[in-house]
């Protein structure tokens, strides 16, 4: 007998004892729960830093902040290894390690605080470090609540008309209500009650992603239409722009109506990308622009807190002791910083108002200088990387789009920050996620994360061949039934 018409048994026989099994796939839970250990240590090793640095005793507080952030990341760790264990070994210790360094930066903020007021002989405010603790606390608890009751993020499509409706309910109401409830340095963002404010437009952006998520999938062939083809570009047709003018008019009405320059420009891009990211027609993203560009303008020309901001940005030391302290002294400290920074403890961040929350990143550069503020820059890129590589691998369009989204918006919040302290682009007031002080951003980013890592569940987890089961009915083959 020949080769070629050797049975495929014949050529290949099987080894004695027959083939070893495929290896089971590796869920690399262990290698998340290394790196989170060097995330605490890391945590654990500043804390002392600015302790020392400032002449502090080791005091109980600081054992109960190294403590309580272990705890907290073990559990989170636990709660991925069993409710998705096969997700992104990555995701969680950068988030521990950026949610250290920022405990780290507002209990060194705290301690200057203390110092202040000290010298002028007023009261020690508590320690805004507690405080933050407890909400990294709320968060993770809501991190694991996401991971243990949302079996399936595509069960999010459902509804998503429901989310969506939620997002601009929530978006609105700090607009109707009165400035005493809802403004706070200037921005109607907030809803305030005696004892408990929060933010809604951070949890209204994860809820109108996850709607856009489902319309561009939903509507995708609307989309997909080519209109008129214009110097080599394919531009959508005119009865098709209703989604993104309604998605224009909500980022022009945050802007206009609540001043928040910041929300307005993250989810106006957000959107756009996802729609780019759905079609792959850049008239889309030529179109977005213009409209972005449009608004922009006649919010400049209508409006005078716009143009506040504007000339802030392009000349801040011209009115140094009114709107441009804030951005003078962040340049400041970054200069003081210098390439490696004056050392945990040793700077003068506290001189940069709301240095906890929106300038942050100033309390980087200052005290870490460019090799630090870079390393926590890397970090943010490696989590928008790993977040953009689960919606590559991830198997259905919504995850795909969601996944994309969700990572998306964590870049462009980092870039309005980063660009708005360093005078690349104008102050937006929002916060760094996962390292500012405050509940509401905290408590949202968690949010976000914990169904990040449901898509990367989903996208990592091996294949189940399934199990031969008996043919169906229509598939079933006749068979003569002999009569008894």
């Amino acid at each position: 007998m020949s080769v070629a018409s050797a049975s495929p048994g014949a050529q290949f026989p099987s080894p004695p004892g027959g083939f070893a099994p495929a290896p089971v796939q590796s869920t690399r839970r262990g290698t998340e729960l290394i790196l989170i250990g060097f995330a605490i240590l890391i945590t654990t090793i500043s804390l002392v830093l600015v302790e020392a640095s400032q002449e502090q005793s080791i005091t109980w507080d600081l054992a109960k902040y190294a403590a309580t952030y272990s705890a907290l990341f073990l559990i989170a760790h636990l709660a991925v290894r069993r409710f998705a264990p096969y997700a992104d070994p990555l995701i969680l210790p950068i988030v521990a390690l950026l949610n250290g360094l920022g405990l780290v930066l507002i209990h060194r903020l705290d301690l200057a605080d203390a110092q202040s007021a000290a010298y002028f002989g007023l009261p020690v405010p508590s320690p805004d470090a507690n405080q933050q603790v407890l909400w990294t606390t709320l968060a993770i608890a809501g991190f694991v609540a996401v991971l243990v009751l949302l079996k399936d993020y595509r069960l999010l499509a459902r509804y998503s008309y429901t989310l969506g409706l939620a997002g601009l309910v929530f978006l609105a109401i700090p607009a109707i209500l009165p400035s005493s409830f809802s403004e706070v340095n200037g921005a109607k963002i907030w809803i305030r009650l005696p004892g408990f404010s929060i933010q809604p437009g951070e949890f209204a952006k994860i809820l109108l992603i996850i709607f856009f998520a489902s319309v561009l999938v939903a509507k995708r062939d609307l989309f997909t239409t080519a209109g008129k083809h214009v110097f080599g570009i394919d531009l959508p047709r005119a009865r098709d722009l209703g989604p993104i003018l309604v998605a224009w008019m909500v980022s022009v009405g945050v802007l206009v109506l609540e001043k928040d320059l910041g929300t307005s420009l993250l989810l106006f891009s957000t959107v756009l990308v996802m729609l780019y990211i759905a079609t792959e027609r850049v008239g889309w993203l030529l179109i977005g622009v213009g409209l972005l560009g449009i608004g922009f303008f006649f919010a400049y020309q209508l409006f005078g807190h716009v143009r506040v901001r504007v000339s802030t940005w392009l000349d801040p030391l011209g009115d140094y002791n009114n709107t441009g302290y804030q951005i003078s002294q962040s340049l400041f400290g970054l200069a003081t910083g210098g390439v490696a920074g004056t050392g945990l403890g040793s700077g003068r961040p506290a001189q940069v108002p709301f240095a906890k929350t929106d300038f942050i990143v100033a309390t980087i550069g200052e005290e870490l200088g460019l090799i630090g503020l870079a390393a926590v820059l890397m970090l943010f890129l490696i989590l928008v990387i790993r977040g953009l590589r689960t919606a590559l691998a991830v198997r259905d369009s919504f995850g795909k789009l969601l996944a994309a989204g969700l990572s998306f918006t964590i870049a462009v919040q980092v870039f309005v920050v980063v660009g708005g302290v360093t005078k690349l682009i104008p102050l937006t007031g929002l916060t760094t996620p996962f390292m500012s002080y405050g509940g509401s951003s905290l408590l949202a980013n968690y949010l976000l994360l914990a169904i990040l890592i449901k898509i990367s569940d989903a996208a990592r987890e091996p294949a189940v061949p399934k199990k031969k089961g008996p043919a169906p009915i229509a598939d079933a083959p006749t068979e003569m039934v002999p009569r008894s």
